[in-house]
């Protein structure tokens, strides 16, 4: 199946059986799930998560529990700018500065400003733990985001500025649902995952595919770059 017959296939299953939660359509999204909570506590159970004190996470609906568990246990929290528009690309959700009260909001779309600095590529730490969100995931790794490609694209950009490596954890949270056998190998630019977490269960992926290296440059316009203030520095001369 290709990637964007299997996004739908997700979409569809999710909201037919009633597992899917808001926000509404799933579809075109990084879809929100019943259970969300239980996959970001056992993602918690891991050596990974407790080994780790800088985490980058995508900013979705279903990985609200993973950020707000993060910052409840001390741990810096760092999402990007959308779309890395600015030349301070990144949030940096560090609870030290973040009242008690406010962690549970902090790390909302809608709050995350307000309790944000934004930070830029020379003052990112190295970061111990990537959690992505997902449509759909095999059981060896193979990712399908929503289409945009900018999990994959930001994945990238911490790898040529040096703040990940080949040893950095890339985790994903998700429905039993959206564990597929039928997705495609993953292309060139995608960031395979090594732990895919569910309400259920943990896969280890032991995923034979090969995470890119940096940032494949003939995949992006030169408007892209120009719109990426990030790109425009990391872009070779």
């Amino acid at each position: 199946m290709n990637k964007d017959a299997l996004r739908e296939a997700v979409w569809d299953r999710l909201e037919e059986s009633g597992e899917a939660r808001f926000p509404f359509p799933s579809h075109g999204r990084i879809p929100n799930y019943a259970g969300a909570g239980d996959a970001a506590a056992r993602l918690a159970e891991t050596p990974e998560w407790a080994e780790s004190t800088a985490i980058k996470a995508n900013p979705d609906a279903p990985q609200l529990p993973v950020r707000r568990r993060a910052l409840r246990e001390g741990k810096t929290v760092y999402m990007a700018v959308p779309r890395l528009r600015d030349e301070q690309c990144f949030y940096e959700l560090d609870p030290a500065r973040i009242d008690d009260d406010n962690l549970d909001s902090a790390p909302t779309v809608s709050h995350v400003e307000q309790y944000a600095d934004t930070v830029g590529p020379d003052d990112l730490p190295d970061i111990d733990l990537v959690v992505s969100g997902s449509v759909a995931v095999t059981e060896a790794g193979a990712r399908i985001g929503k289409g945009e490609g900018f999990s994959d694209l930001e994945f990238a950009v911490l790898r040529g500025l040096g703040a990940v490596s080949d040893e950095t954890t890339i985790a994903t949270t998700v429905h039993e649902m959206q564990v597929r056998d039928d997705a495609p190998d993953p292309d060139a630019h995608d960031v395979p995952m090594d732990i895919v977490v569910t309400p259920e269960r943990t896969i280890r992926t032991e995923t034979p595919y090969t995470r890119p290296t940096g940032i494949d440059w003939s995949a992006l316009s030169d408007e892209q770059v120009e719109e990426m203030p990030v790109l425009q520095r990391l872009r070779p001369e």
